[in-house]
């Protein structure tokens, strides 16, 4: 009898969900509205009903909500950079954004704000343009919690690629080339001088890496692993919180490879806009929507 009237009362609280409490009351009251109660019983009842509720809300809250624990995951790539506008490979080089990057960033903060999510946790990449990029949604959601900042989550690393011109490339590489450099999963490009000023170890926004971490090239497997090993032991078990994570094309798309279960050459064929918030809707840790 217990166990029944457990249930019993969680259905008629689901039920009445969004009602007030006293038409709440109201509702328990009215189960035997048809029969003839003296007001003494009456009263009786709506104290025990009273009683109940403010005993046991947060278990029947509980009863009601433990199968359907709902959050969202937002994937941002960073608003136009100086370097995409000049269509350079950019990789760790630390450009900022462009007007038209910050105008991205905005319209990306009121596109999440429409949706009325509060985000509990924030994360970025160490570079700028996708620091300032969360900055400026921060600024549009007006929440400015703390940003939890990870190299791991940074660019890919171009390799002797970086700075060249990618119009520039393609007539000297062949367009085939340049695009297996950019899309294949596996394949680097040659290492970058480490005396060449746009490797990470000559830009100090990276001093705090450990040296052995800083790579010379990167392929887009190498990306995955390490956003990947960063997303699973920082992250994916935080998934019941509502989690906005600011970076770019290829840890973002080494992110989708990993939650959509994408295989090689699907990943190659993945396009992310700048600035176009990727909203994904988790249900019991599980995806259960992508817009």
């Amino acid at each position: 009898m217990p166990h029944f009237c457990s249930v019993f009362f969680a259905c008629l609280y689901h039920k009445y969900f969004s009602s007030k409490i006293e038409q709440l009351f109201e509702a328990f009251l009215g189960i035997d509205e048809h029969a003839d109660r003296k007001k003494m019983i009456k009263s009786i009842k709506l104290f025990f009903i009273k009683k109940f509720i403010i005993n046991n809300y947060s278990f029947i809250y509980q009863i009601i909500l433990k199968d359907k624990q709902m959050s969202y995951l937002i994937l941002v790539r960073h608003g136009q950079s100086v370097w995409n506008l000049e269509k350079k490979f950019t990789g760790w080089v630390d450009v900022d954004l462009t007007e038209n990057g910050k105008l991205e960033a905005k319209k990306a903060g009121q596109l999440i704000k429409q949706k009325q999510i509060e985000i509990n946790l924030y994360y970025s990449s160490f570079q700028l343009r996708a620091k300032n990029t969360l900055q400026i949604i921060q600024k549009e959601l007006g929440d400015f919690k703390d940003v939890k900042s990870a190299w791991e989550l940074n660019e890919r690393h171009y390799g002797a690629l970086t700075g060249l011109n990618k119009d520039e490339m393609k007539k000297k590489l062949g367009e085939e080339k340049v695009h297996q450099f950019r899309r294949s999963w596996d394949l680097r490009p040659d290492p970058l001088d480490k005396k060449n000023p746009y490797h990470p170890l000559n830009i100090e926004t990276y001093k705090e890496i450990p040296l052995e971490k800083i790579p010379d090239t990167e392929s887009l497997k190498d990306t995955y692993e390490r956003v990947i090993k960063f997303y699973s032991k920082e992250i994916e078990h935080k998934s019941s919180e509502n989690i906005l994570i600011s970076a770019h094309g290829n840890s973002i798309r080494a992110l989708c490879k990993h939650l959509f279960n994408l295989d090689d050459n699907e990943i190659s064929k993945l396009e992310i806009p700048t600035g176009n918030p990727l909203l994904i809707e988790l249900e019991n840790s599980k995806i259960s929507n992508c817009k």
